[in-house]
């Protein structure tokens, strides 16, 4: 067992998205190809913003796309004791200080300060008071390093210098007593031991604060490797505007969650020219030293495209009970009618997304299909009637089975001496309502012979009656 620890610690102040999906799998991928733990972590300090829901969205979505964890998942709600005893010890020593300042002083400072042509960052008025004045209202600031550099080298990014003289006296405990998130990450990834923190690329100008911490509280740093975000088409940063960016949005839309962690993996990560990984060869080739530097262009299609090769080349059975879940989503009730697995079988080729699968499929449960008007018209017509009672009659008494259904339909095309199409694409209109429907053997085997019949007859009653 290696002693790699890695950590996936989202906020629950909304859905699990896609950024951070990526960074899950990321932490995961790693933690199985070595041996090590994966850890998640509920980050729910910010006590407004944080719900149940949001915790819970995040929680089905880990589970969907199949990202188990070993430990958790912890919340950092339940720590509170500890991040007090931290951020006493650093008033102790010195290593932090009350800052009595008001919003007000503070708002005044960032304009003079942006007036003057400065950065806005605290002037270090309370950082040297010699008293304190207990019926003030305070928060805690960190004192942090005012001269050198602080610098760590990025498994992704390579080497980071910050000059320590562009770094304030972060606030690390607001005015209501509560720790504020560059505190707590430090004290709960030190304390649960990670040895490399894999996350998105918005936190590299945190990194260097953070390491003063470590440093300060007597910690071990561990090693960092910051991914670069994800953007949309157009170069700017992924949001909604771009479409879904809720990772359980994609699973209501029909996708996979094979489908999506393979095309998440491809973003930013990449080995040789391979489009197609199963998660045991993710695990298998996946290394942090294969993730690139620059932002990655999420790309829809690509996505859609990875569907229908899963789509394609998945387990009918397991399609089928998926299937079902989108069939009741559109208010069909898959129950009463043919094997939903298959049904898969004939759509697998044509469908991109279970969405679409699910609408394809809808004829096979319906009572009634609804028929397509225009090729109602053309094809249910009194001309075809002759055919049509021919086949119901030939399907009543044949072997329903591939071999017997085929024997079917080529008696009748005999008999009538006409092609195939000109008696198949009005039996697949009868039996499915358009023209589109799989082939038409398929359906008809599918179907079951009773449901055929039933079809056939309502169809020469309704529409192919004699003129």
């Amino acid at each position: 067992m290696s002693d790699l620890r890695v950590r996936f610690a989202p906020s629950p102040t909304g859905y699990l998205h896609i950024g951070g999906a990526r960074t899950a799998l990321f932490n995961y991928l790693l933690a199985r190809q070595c041996g090590g733990t994966f850890v998640l972590r509920i980050e729910d300090t910010d006590v407004e913003r944080s719900t149940q829901e949001s915790v819970d969205a995040i929680l089905q979505a880990m589970d969907w796309l199949g990202l188990d964890y070993d430990e958790g998942p912890y919340y950092q709600s339940g720590r509170f004791d500890l991040y007090r005893s931290k951020i006493e010890q650093l008033l102790r020593e010195g290593k932090a200080y009350k800052c009595y300042c008001s919003s007000e002083e503070l708002d005044a400072k960032r304009e003079a300060a942006l007036a003057s042509g400065g950065k806005p960052q605290y002037d270090g008025t309370c950082r040297d008071l010699s008293q304190e004045r207990p019926d003030q209202p305070y928060v805690v600031r960190f004192r942090s390093q005012r001269d050198g550099v602080t610098a760590f080298d990025d498994a992704i990014k390579g080497h980071i210098c910050f000059s320590n003289a562009e770094l304030d006296d972060m606030i690390i405990q607001r005015s209501d007593g509560t720790p504020t998130y560059n505190f707590v990450v430090v004290v709960d990834d030190a304390e649960m031991g990670m040895t490399l923190v894999i996350r998105g690329d918005d936190h590299v100008n945190n990194t260097p604060r953070q390491i003063q911490i470590y440093q300060a509280l007597g910690y071990a740093v561990p090693q960092f490797a910051h991914v670069p975000m994800i953007l949309g088409a157009d170069k700017k940063r992924l949001s909604k505007r771009h479409g879904a960016t809720s990772v359980m949005a994609y699973r209501e839309l029909g996708f996979l969650p094979e489908a999506l962690v393979n095309y998440l993996v491809r973003l930013g990560w990449s080995h040789g020219d391979e489009e197609i990984f199963s998660k045991d060869e993710l695990i298998a080739k996946f290394g942090i030293a294969q993730v690139g530097r620059s932002a990655s262009v999420f790309n829809p299609d690509k996505l859609l495209w990875l569907n229908e090769h899963y789509i394609k080349t998945g387990d009918s059975q397991r399609l089928g009970a998926l299937l079902r879940e989108y069939l009741t989503a559109q208010g069909i009730d898959s129950h009463a009618g043919p094997d939903a697995a298959a049904v898969v079988r004939t759509l697998q080729d044509r469908s991109r997304t279970l969405v679409e699968m699910a609408e394809k499929a809808a004829f096979y449960y319906l009572p009634e299909p609804l028929y397509d008007e225009a090729a109602q018209k053309k094809f249910l017509t009194a001309a075809q009637r002759p055919l049509l009672q021919a086949l119901r009659e030939a399907l009543a008494v044949c072997s329903f089975d591939a071999t017997g259904i085929e024997g079917a339909f080529q008696q009748v095309v005999q008999q009538a001496g006409v092609k195939f199409g000109q008696l198949g694409q009005p039996a697949r209109v009868a039996l499915s309502g358009s023209t589109s429907a799989p082939g038409i053997q398929e359906v008809v085997q599918v179907l079951g012979r009773e449901r055929c019949l039933q079809r056939l007859d309502q169809v020469l009653q309704r529409f192919c009656s004699a003129a």
